[in-house]
């Protein structure tokens, strides 16, 4: 084994045993700037690892480069979407949805949903409860819109606080 390949070893066997505090310290060394903010340890233990593997084999390649920035700039270009908001419903809030003639109305509470007297822990298995069919919930009461189409807001005829 080379002499680089062990001393990368004995580097990443150290980091194995690191606090996430020592983990954020060798990040500032090594990339000179502190971590993002809430990076995961293992994360941190990637972006380590990749940093001490970088200095003795080497960094991409100038094509491998070019062509992330590449398709970087044509995702921005070409108005690439981004992921949408996580959805915040308040405990009490009403999800009206009518489906096959039957009016539907689901409970909000802090820790799910209440349909038709019944706890559920997730929007998706009170769709597929009333549809049949695995339906993401969200979309299914209203509250996130399908690609190309407008969507009316929370508080339109879809729910009710």
């Amino acid at each position: 084994m080379a002499k680089s390949s062990i001393d990368i070893a004995e580097s990443l066997s150290r980091l194995s045993a690191a606090t996430i505090f020592e983990l954020r310290g060798e990040w500032r060394r090594l990339h000179r700037m502190p971590p993002p903010m809430r990076l995961s340890r293992d994360l941190l233990m990637r972006g380590i690892t990749y940093k001490l593997q970088e200095r003795p084999c080497g960094d991409l390649s100038k094509s491998i480069l070019r062509k992330l920035e590449r398709l970087n700039r044509d995702s921005q270009a070409s108005g690439a979407q981004k992921s949408e908001p996580p959805i915040s419903l308040k405990a009490g809030t009403r999800l009206v949805r009518e489906w096959r003639g039957v009016t539907h109305t689901v409970l909000v509470h802090a820790d799910g949903f209440e349909w038709n007297g019944r706890r559920f822990r997730s929007l998706t298995i009170v769709a597929r409860e009333i549809t049949g069919a695995h339906w993401s919930g969200p979309r299914f009461f209203g509250l996130r819109k399908r690609a190309g189409c407008s969507v009316e807001s929370a508080e339109g005829e879809h729910a009710e606080a």
